[in-house]
C-alpha cells in the first residue's frame, strides 16, 4: 500500500496558467499548482470558486482553454498549443484532436479520482466494482486484480462486503469502496473531490480516517474539501481559491492561524466561526 518506498522524491505534478471558461463564465483564471511526491495538497474555498474544475483538469475530465500541465515522466500538455492547432486547417485540427485525446488518456492513466458521490455500478458487487478498472482498462489478469482488491478491501475494513451490492452498504462504506476502486488502479496521483460532502455527519469520520492513513503511507493526494480540520491536520500545503484564482497558498499552520490575505481571513471566519 505504501507509496513512500517505491517512488522517488521530487515534483510529480506542475500546472501553470490553467484557464477554463464555460460559455461566459470564466471559472479558472490562471491557476498554478505544484504537487510533490508523497504530499497532500488541499484545495479550499467557497462553492463556485473553481476547486472542482481544477481537480477535473488534472486528470483530463475537463480540458482547459489555456495553460500547461506536466506530470513527471509525461505527459506535458500545452493546452494553448492544442487550441492554436485546432484553429488551423483540417490536418492541423485532426492532429490537435489526436494529441488532446492521447494526453487526456495519459493523464487518466496516471491518476484516479474519488468523487463526491461514489458512482458505484449498482448492479455489480463490491468486488466487481473494484476490479472493473484494472481488468477492463489496464488489462490486469483477473486473478491478480481480485487478489489486489481483496487485500485493499481488508485494508479499509470491508473484507466481508466483497460480495455485497452497493445498496446493501452505508454511505460511508460505499465511499470507502470508491477509495478502494481508485487505489486498485495503483495511480501516481489520487484526486478527491469533496469525498465526504454527501455523507451523513456520523459517517464522515470513517472516510477521513482512511484518507489520513493513506497520507501517512505516502500516497500523493490533491483533495478538494470543506473539512478544514482534516486539511489542517493532514495537508502539506493548502490553497485557498476564490473566483477562479489562487488567493493564498501556504502551510496549514500559516493559512489557518495567520493568513496573509483579507479574503482568506473572511472565508475562514465565516466557515470556522459562523455564529460570531
Amino acid at each position: 500500500m505504501s507509496r513512500t518506498e517505491d517512488r522517488p522524491a521530487g515534483d510529480l505534478l506542475t500546472a501553470r496558467g490553467i484557464e477554463k471558461s464555460f460559455g461566459a463564465n470564466h471559472v479558472l483564471r490562471g491557476v498554478d499548482l505544484d504537487v510533490r511526491r508523497g504530499e497532500v495538497v488541499a484545495l479550499i474555498g467557497a462553492s463556485g470558486s473553481g476547486k472542482t474544475t481544477v481537480l477535473r483538469s488534472l486528470n483530463g475530465l475537463e480540458t482547459p482553454d489555456a495553460g500547461v500541465l506536466e506530470l513527471a515522466g509525461g505527459p506535458v500538455v500545452d493546452f494553448g498549443a492544442q487550441a492554436a492547432g485546432g484553429a488551423g486547417g483540417w490536418g492541423a485540427r485532426r492532429a490537435a484532436a489526436r494529441t488532446a485525446k492521447a494526453n487526456r488518456a495519459a493523464l487518466r492513466d496516471r491518476s484516479a479520482m474519488v468523487f463526491q458521490h461514489h458512482n458505484l455500478f449498482p448492479h455489480r458487487t463490491v468486488l466487481e466494482n473494484v476490479i472493473e478498472g484494472p481488468t477492463q482498462v489496464q488489462r490486469v489478469p483477473r486473478a491478480t486484480a481480485v487478489g489486489r482488491a481483496e487485500e485493499l478491501l481488508a485494508r479499509v475494513g470491508l473484507a466481508d462486503k466483497r460480495d455485497a451490492y452497493p445498496h446493501e452498504l452505508s454511505g460511508g462504506q460505499q465511499q470507502r469502496v470508491g477509495i478502494v476502486r481508485a487505489l486498485a488502479l495503483q495511480p501516481d496521483l489520487l484526486l478527491f473531490d469533496e469525498p465526504t460532502s454527501a455523507l451523513d455527519p456520523e459517517l464522515v469520520g470513517e472516510v477521513l480516517t482512511v484518507m489520513k492513513e493513506l497520507a501517512e503511507e505516502g500516497w500523493t493526494m490533491v483533495v478538494v474539501t470543506h473539512e478544514l480540520q482534516f486539511a489542517r491536520q493532514v495537508a502539506s500545503e493548502v490553497l485557498f481559491l476564490d473566483g477562479g484564482v489562487v488567493v493564498e497558498r501556504g502551510a496549514p499552520a500559516q493559512i489557518f492561524t495567520d493568513p496573509a490575505e483579507e479574503r482568506t481571513r473572511q472565508f475562514l471566519q465565516r466557515v470556522l466561526h459562523p455564529l460570531d
